[in-house]
């Protein structure tokens, strides 16, 4: 039996306010459903004829359903074939958890997934045993890499088809958990400790609130609280631990960073100290109260009556490794066709 893949596409992703304070664009549900047709396509050319798709409200699936329809009425069979899972749709952050435990429950042999940083720690928190391959359509993507849907659809289709060693398409990602008490959460990039509670919007975009910031890699090239630890002191995805940042106001701060916090958004924010996070160590922040940013989003609050560590943990999940799957690829010939391979392709 051919392998099948699941697709978790969120129609609302990238709608928060650091839309509205910054200078972003968001992307339409066509855009989004073009997306997922690029995939479709790419994940056929290798082979994969089953998808199961997450079910929304937004529009998507009607979209994707209406590009399969005029490609077969012309003849074309570019596509897989389309199921969507049996599940409530409510608009919320739980179509996308009751989607990752169905899919994980089908047996899918990986996920795509739409959004940004949120949509994706959605998607973990329920299902650490089956590998996602990202997509950033979200406002701070700094855990989807940015590339070409349709080469992300190939890299997925020939890693979940075997004609890559599992060791070269698969690659191991940290995750950081947090603990309040009895509640524990993850973030698959970042864990900032501020001091508001949950009044107004959960993104955090007010930079003089930040206090305390875990990050699992400190990438520079991204956008979002993780860029101030990329700026201090880069960590990559596949190096053991991460980083903490300690914040103080800039006046006071014995280093001022510019750093990119949303699309178009550069803030000053005063660094105080930072160190490596090592893999497997508890911290406990020194705020003792205020509320928890998981991947840019306050989760979780707290209070000095709640005790609170931070735990990084290495190869927590896998995901595809697109780069290295297309690096195989050319190497090995894997998308190279014989000339009567290619003209019954035509035919």
């Amino acid at each position: 039996m051919k392998p099948v893949i699941g697709i978790i596409a969120n129609p609302v992703s990238a709608r928060d306010i650091r839309r509205v304070v910054a200078n972003a664009a968001s992307l339409q549900i066509a855009d989004r459903a073009n997306i997922v047709l690029r995939v479709l396509a790419a994940l056929a050319a290798c082979g994969i004829e089953q998808v199961l798709m997450m079910p929304d409200r937004g529009g998507i699936a009607g979209h994707v359903m209406r590009g399969i329809e005029r490609s077969r009425n012309q003849g074309e069979h570019r596509f897989p074939s389309i199921f969507y899972l049996d599940m409530p749709v409510t608009g919320t952050v739980d179509d996308t958890h009751r989607a990752a435990r169905l899919l994980r429950k089908a047996g899918v042999a990986a996920i795509v997934v739409l959004g940004g940083d949120g949509t994706h720690r959605a998607v973990v928190s329920q299902c650490t045993t089956i590998p996602i391959t990202g997509i950033s359509t979200g406002t701070n993507n700094a855990f989807p890499e940015h590339r070409e849907p349709t080469v992300t659809g190939l890299a997925t289709g020939l890693a979940v088809m075997e004609r890559v060693p599992r060791g070269t398409a698969f690659a191991p990602n940290k995750m950081i958990s947090v603990t309040v008490g009895d509640r524990t959460d993850i973030a698959l990039v970042d864990a900032a400790f501020v001091t508001d509670g949950y009044a107004g919007a959960r993104a955090v975009w007010r930079i003089h609130t930040l206090r305390e910031l875990f990050v699992a890699f400190a990438d520079p090239e991204v956008i979002g609280l993780a860029a101030i630890a990329g700026l201090i002191e880069p960590v990559s995805r596949r190096t053991s631990g991460g980083l903490m940042v300690r914040f103080a106001p800039p006046q006071e701060a014995p280093m001022v960073l510019g750093a990119p916090i949303a699309p178009g958004l550069i803030e000053a924010v005063g660094i105080d100290d930072w160190r490596r996070m090592p893999a497997g160590v508890a911290f406990a922040p020194t705020l003792g109260s205020g509320s928890v940013a998981l991947d840019g989003e306050r989760e979780l609050s707290f209070s000095q009556r709640d005790e609170v560590a931070v735990v990084l943990t290495d190869n927590a999940f896998l995901t595809v490794d697109v780069a290295a799957v297309m690096k195989f690829s050319a190497i090995h010939g894997l998308m190279r066709q014989t000339h009567d391979r290619y003209t019954e392709s035509l035919t």
